[in-house]
């Protein structure tokens, strides 16, 4: 059986990132339906259903140049979510001793330290300068 199975899925395209996260986004989508009554979960249980059939239809796809840009572009998103996310995290633990500007010109992220008054701030990027209070 295990040699079967094993014939049938070579060439295909198999589970990748993406397909664990719509199987996810499945199970979400059907606890939600579980806990909800009447059309509304009816529609998360259609929902739930096309995201299912999606994941199959990736999984077993022998077109696997075209599943691997896919999950390749949610790769990307996630990454830079997730980049995002760690800038925000970080602003955060450093907030209390330092302050940070965005550069008018590049839009820049710029740190400088907390209590020197009014300051003359220059980007590192693009050499611009700027006053801010610190």
């Amino acid at each position: 059986m295990r040699e079967k199975m094993a014939r049938f899925m070579a060439g295909r395209n198999g589970n990748d990132q993406l397909n664990l996260f719509l199987f996810g986004v499945s199970a979400v989508l059907i606890l939600a339906a579980a806990l909800l009554r009447g059309n509304l979960s009816r529609g998360f249980y259609l929902a739930a259903l096309a995201v299912l059939g999606y994941v199959y239809f990736r999984m077993f796809s022998r077109n696997v140049t075209r599943r691997r840009e896919e999950n390749g572009k949610y790769l990307r998103l996630q990454y830079r979510i997730a980049a995002a996310w760690k800038i925000r995290k970080e602003k955060w633990v450093q907030r209390k001793d330092y302050k940070f500007f965005t550069c008018p010109s590049c839009k820049t992220t710029l740190r400088v330290p907390r209590g020197h008054g009014k300051i003359k701030i220059v980007c590192r990027k693009c050499g611009n300068s700027f006053t801010g209070k610190s």
